[in-house]
C-alpha cells in the first residue's frame, strides 16, 4: 500500500538523536488524520524492517509504542544511545519534544512530496 511506502521514506528521514510523533509522520505522508495507522503499521512491520521505530513517540513525547519492542525498555535504551534524554519511570517514559523533537523544515516536506510523485505513491 502506498501509505506504507511513504511512511518508510518519511521515517528514514528522522535524524539520529531526534524523535518524531505518529501524527507528524502521518502529516508528512499526506494523511494528517492517520496517526493511529502509523502506530499500527510500525507494530506490524508494514513499512519495512529498516524503520527507526524507536525514534517515533506519541504527541506528548511518550514512548507509547515501547511494548512492541522485543525487550522491555529497548526503545528507551536506543534513544539514549543516540543522545536523547528519556525521563519518567518504566511504563511512562517520555522525551522532551521541545529539545529532542524533529522539527522538519518545509523544504524537507516538499522534497518528500516530490519524491512521492516521482515514485508514483
Amino acid at each position: 500500500m502506498d501509505f506504507y511506502r511513504r511512511m518508510a521514506l518519511v521515517c528514514a528521514c528522522i535524524p539520529s538523536g531526534q524523535a518524531a510523533t505518529y501524527g507528524q509522520i502521518a502529516l508528512l505522508c499526506g494523511k494528517p488524520r492517520n496517526a493511529r495507522q502509523v502506530g499500527a503499521a510500525l507494530n506490524r512491520g508494514l513499512a519495512g524492517d529498516d524503520i527507526p521505530a524507536h525514534r517515533i513517540v506519541n504527541a506528548r513525547g511518550g514512548l507509547s509504542g515501547a511494548a512492541a519492542f522485543d525487550m522491555p525498555d529497548l526503545q528507551k535504551r536506543l534513544l539514549e544511545e543516540e543522545g536523547v534524554q528519556v525521563t519518567g519511570r518504566p511504563g511512562s517514559w517520555q522525551v522532551d519534544l521541545g529539545r529532542f523533537g524533529w522539527n522538519n523544515t518545509i523544504e524537507e516536506a516538499l522534497a518528500l512530496t516530490e519524491k512521492f510523485k516521482r515514485l508514483g505513491i
